[in-house]
């Protein structure tokens, strides 16, 4: 995919899958099929595996192996596939060795969650992984500004590099890396619908989704409320998400892919539990709302308007 086409998808919806599991614990990856379906269908710009909401830390590298390739046969080619990648540097290297294998138009490398990461350190892993993806574009998912902008920039520097999905609440400091940077660089909101506007505000373009499994026309009418300028309608279509994200915060957010799961059952869309440490399964009284908002959406497994 040529890079100027990912760069314009990046400015879309990055729709990150769940993965789903059977009762014995084992990828039941051809469950995602009818949430592709109607994600593609809605009009999702973009498909990850491998990313927070897809469980990867929960996985071993050779299921994250499997489930990208799997992943790309569902996706058959309707949108492009970005393939998550992290862990230790030779895990994150086989994974991107697999995602380039399987067809991925980019690697997102997910920020080394190791307690004694160095900034200098972080460029060579990119460096490294991008290497054994074969120079596949890398977008760099960053969940910790705290390196500080001038490390920011560096890693942006880096040969490759096409973007960043930034997950932090920070929009003075994403404002700081996207002036220090390489012009090229897509900065998406990594922080789902609910943080869009104010990093759209400055700067960001698109964003970062799990909602796309249960709801991807919502996050397509948001999306294009945004791309309008109309921060009065995303901020109306946020507001009549409230319950489902609150849902999914609670636990210290270790509800959240709870939540997108259990919804997806209620749908008649069963992807199984989540793992552990995330929490299963939700509580009575929250699955009650949950149902209930569902319910007042008309989010069945036929759809919504």
């Amino acid at each position: 995919m040529p890079s100027g086409s990912l760069q314009e998808a990046l400015r879309g919806i990055s729709g990150i899958l769940v993965a789903p599991f059977d009762a014995d614990d084992n990828l039941a990856t051809a469950r995602l099929k009818p949430i592709v379906d109607r994600a593609v269908g809605a009009g999702v710009h973009i498909l990850v595996a491998n990313g927070n909401t897809g469980e990867f830390y929960g996985m071993t590298t050779d299921e994250a192996v499997r489930y990208v390739a799997e992943s790309a046969e569902i996706v058959a080619g309707r949108a492009p596939l970005i393939g998550g990648v992290g862990k230790s540097i030779k895990d994150a290297c086989a994974i991107a060795r697999a995602s380039a294998k399987a067809g991925a138009a980019a690697l997102m490398i997910h920020q080394p969650p190791d307690p004694f990461v160095a900034p200098s350190g972080i460029v060579e892993y990119v460096r490294r992984v991008s290497d054994a993806g074969g120079g596949l574009p890398i977008v760099l998912y960053l969940r910790n500004d705290t390196i500080g902008t001038a490390n920011i920039a560096a890693l942006c520097a880096v040969e490759g590099v096409v973007g960043v999905k930034w997950a932090t609440p920070n929009p003075l400091k994403l404002a700081e890396a996207i002036a220090a940077s390489p012009e090229h660089v897509v900065w998406v909101g990594g922080l789902a619908e609910v943080w869009a506007p104010p990093l759209y505000a400055v700067g960001a373009r698109g964003f970062t989704s799990g909602l796309i499994n249960v709801w991807p026309e919502r996050s397509v009418a948001i999306h294009a409320a945004l791309e309008a300028g109309d921060y009065e309608e995303a901020r109306r279509l946020i507001a009549g998400m409230a319950v489902f994200e609150h849902i999914r915060a609670t636990q210290m957010n270790g509800a959240n892919v709870t939540g997108v799961k259990t919804a997806l059952a209620i749908m008649g869309l069963d992807c199984g539990h989540t793992r552990p440490p995330s929490a299963w399964p939700l509580p009575p009284e929250e699955t009650r709302a949950l149902r209930a908002f569902l319910a007042d959406n008309g989010l069945t497994v036929q759809g919504a308007a």
